[in-house]
């Protein structure tokens, strides 16, 4: 019984603490943060490169969808 009520309060003061760092990671501006390391910073890069990929996927589904619509316009295809 006692090692339950030890285990119990473990639990809410993780809890707690959780709460309360996820509270200050929201006011946390990572790009600002990010700008600030130097150039050869390895999180920079990885800041990057995923800004880059996001945006490349967005231009992507742009392109698809445009494409969707002549894609059904046209009659035929090259169904195997």
């Amino acid at each position: 019984m006692r090692k339950a009520l030890v285990v119990a309060g473990v639990a809410v003061g993780v809890s707690l603490l959780g709460r309360r760092l996820a509270a200050m990671c929201s006011r946390c501006n990572f790009a600002e943060m990010v700008e600030q390391m130097p150039e050869d910073a390895p999180p920079k890069w990885m800041f990057r490169t995923i800004t880059e990929i996001r945006e490349n996927t967005e231009r992507i589904l742009e392109l698809l969808s445009g494409d969707e619509g002549s894609a059904r316009a046209a009659p035929g295809g090259t169904a195997g």
